[in-house]
């Protein structure tokens, strides 16, 4: 089978996303517990210097620092750049300043987003004070960002009875215009079709699925693209007992590479329509398929493989698969 060289690579935005989770250990944990009651504090190091946000270790001697120091939250604007276009996930949905800000008491600067209604309003040597969300959490955002002036905000006395602040989740995404390559694209098109694509170099190279610009063993193009069958032999699988964020089926399930017959690289699949304990490397599978109006350019038209009930694939037939 030969794809059309001619024809247009697909094209889609790809979002990559996931929670940084991170235990803050005890002078982090002060510094986020203070933001949450509203207050700002700071590191002496070993130079008398007031690092904020705190440093955990000197930046002088590497030593562990314990001598907090609480802050003003106004401070001078000591240089800046303007954000024309906000982007998701940024402090205003409107144009701002991003500024390095020294507050009164410290000797660091610390990065943060300065509120004014264009840049002529900002300048270095500016004074600016901390605007506070009304409902904090214990994070640097709990400064919403920096307006203009040097009067500190009016803030409510802290809430009683809450326990520190130990555990930081920061969201982190990155979102890319991801474009296949032809061979890519191919496969991708194919199975909106309903068929396994693989590719090969040459009639004797192996066969992978799915389907890619190169045989990553030689770097040589794939040249011949072979329509697979949906039947194959499981190799090696995986229980998963554990539940996690974001997960889609209720464990206990099985995650398998199925070699498909007339592959030489297994993919990874469900394996359904039998008890969790009961699948085995060797066993026959054949894919089940999501209803045709329900496919798309993913292999995720296909729902899962489950067992064919034939006899299993002798070790010898799939050994160099695993």
């Amino acid at each position: 089978m030969q794809i059309d060289p001619h024809e247009p690579p697909l094209s889609a935005p790809l979002k990559l996303s996931f929670d940084y989770t991170r235990s803050v250990g005890p002078l982090l944990g002060e510094f986020f517990t203070a933001l949450r009651e509203r207050r700002i504090l700071g590191v002496r190091g070993s130079d008398g210097r007031v690092h904020v946000p705190p440093a955990e270790y000197d930046p002088v001697t590497y030593e562990a620092l314990t001598e907090v120091v609480p802050v003003a939250s106004v401070g001078t604007v000591l240089s800046w750049t303007w954000q024309s276009e906000p982007l998701e996930g940024q402090p205003l949905d409107r144009p701002f300043a991003w500024a390095l800000i020294k507050l009164d008491g410290a000797d660091t600067p610390m990065l943060h987003a300065v509120d004014v209604p264009s840049s002529e309003a900002i300048s270095t040597g500016a004074r600016v004070h901390a605007h506070w969300l009304d409902e904090t959490i214990g994070a640097i955002t709990d400064i919403a960002y920096f307006g203009l002036g040097d009067q500190p905000e009016e803030v409510p006395p802290p809430a009683e009875g809450l326990d520190p602040v130990t555990i930081q989740v920061s969201p982190s995404s990155i979102e890319i215009q991801h474009t296949a390559s032809h061979a890519e694209s191919a496969f991708l098109r194919a199975l909106e079709n309903g068929k396994l694509l693989g590719g090969r170099t040459g009639a004797g190279g192996k066969v992978y699925f799915p389907a890619r610009e190169a045989d990553p063993a030689t770097g040589q193009s794939l040249d011949e693209f072979i329509e697979l069958s949906d039947e194959g032999t499981v190799t090696t699988f995986a229980i998963i007992n554990i539940p996690f964020a974001g997960q889609r089926i209720k464990p206990p399930y099985v995650a398998a590479y199925v070699l498909l017959d007339g592959a030489d690289i297994p993919v990874l699949h469900l394996v359904a329509d039998i008890e969790a304990d009961k699948v085995r490397m060797g066993m026959r599978v054949k894919a089940v398929w999501k209803p045709r109006e329900e496919w798309g350019l993913g292999i995720d038209n296909i729902e899962y493989f489950r067992p064919t009930g034939d006899p299993d694939a002798e070790y010898d037939s799939y050994k160099k698969h695993l």
